[in-house]
């Protein structure tokens, strides 16, 4: 019975990671009609918000004004890696993305007053060898940021980071407050980020879109809504060392789909630094620290 009771919140775990795992492609599909990322994430969390306007207590939000500050992270998570998997090569942006046991580290001593152990300092040592390999290019001197997806990526890794810490303070906060905050997050936050890069001309204007189209921003915007209840559902019922675990098989997810359908390309080098990056984060999540 207690392997039934485990294996329901694991399986939402693996759906919400097989969603995200997946989400590049309708990113690049709304890309090929000429949607660019940023529109598209607009569109899709515009979708999916009124499913989450009923029964909303407007108070919350006064009472708790970190709300706030979770839509912000989570808008800039969806922006960063929206754009960078949509325009970047896919394996290579969820890695840099994952750099979770780096930002965990460093953020949470001055916001949950948890001080680096020395296992943590190592874990962040080895991240940055592993992200190092993954940013060294035959072009580069230095292992730094190559092009705008690797610059997206890791800032959108540093924002989920954020998210996440975030989370953890509204534990006691209404989940349906914390997805409004995430999903009306997204929304705006990328509004915002769209008009300003239409602005120096970085951001194409949205398009028309058809009806097919619109039914594949629909669809993805409840099954990342479906997905986000999946997240809520299993991280308040496994350990957390389990959800993070379990949250790794969205590398797996992206690589494979993406190197199947020509979005990403593996070499040595970068198969090398990656497999230090989530080494880093498997033995975090083993560890049950950031």
């Amino acid at each position: 019975m207690k392997r039934v009771h485990d294996a329901l919140p694991a399986a939402a775990l693996v759906f919400n990671a097989l969603v995200w795992g997946l989400s590049w492609w309708p990113l690049r599909e709304l890309q090929a009609q000429g949607l660019h990322p940023l529109w598209s994430t607009a569109l899709i969390y515009l979708l999916a918000l009124p499913l989450l306007l009923w029964r909303q207590d407007g108070s919350v939000w006064r009472r708790q004004p970190l709300l706030w500050g979770l839509a912000l992270a989570a808008g800039l998570t969806n922006v960063g890696f929206n754009w960078a998997v949509t325009v970047g090569d896919v394996v290579r942006v969820v890695l840099l993305f994952y750099l979770m046991p780096v930002w965990a580290t460093l953020l949470a001593w001055p916001m949950l007053g948890e001080r680096p152990s020395p296992a943590a300092l190592a874990r962040l040592g080895l991240a940055l060898l592993g992200v190092s390999l993954v940013l060294k290019t035959p072009d580069s001197d230095w292992p730094l940021p190559a092009s705008l997806a690797d610059g997206l990526a890791i800032a959108g890794g540093a924002c989920f980071a954020l998210t996440n810490i975030l989370l953890r303070k509204l534990r006691q906060t209404a989940e349906s407050a914390r997805m409004l905050a995430m999903f009306g997050g997204g929304l705006a936050t990328a509004v915002v980020a769209g008009l300003l890069g239409a602005s120096v001309d970085l951001v194409e204007a949205p398009v028309r879109l058809g009806a097919e189209a619109l039914m594949l921003a629909l669809l993805t915007g409840l099954a990342l809504l479906l997905a986000n209840w999946g997240l809520q559902y299993g991280a308040a019922r496994l350990a957390a060392a389990t959800t993070a675990l379990v949250m790794l098989t969205e590398v797996v997810f992206a690589s494979l789909s993406s190197v199947a359908l020509g979005a990403a390309q593996l070499n040595p080098q970068t198969l090398a630094g990656g497999l230090l990056i989530l080494g880093v984060a498997l033995w975090a999540a083993l560890d049950g620290a950031p």
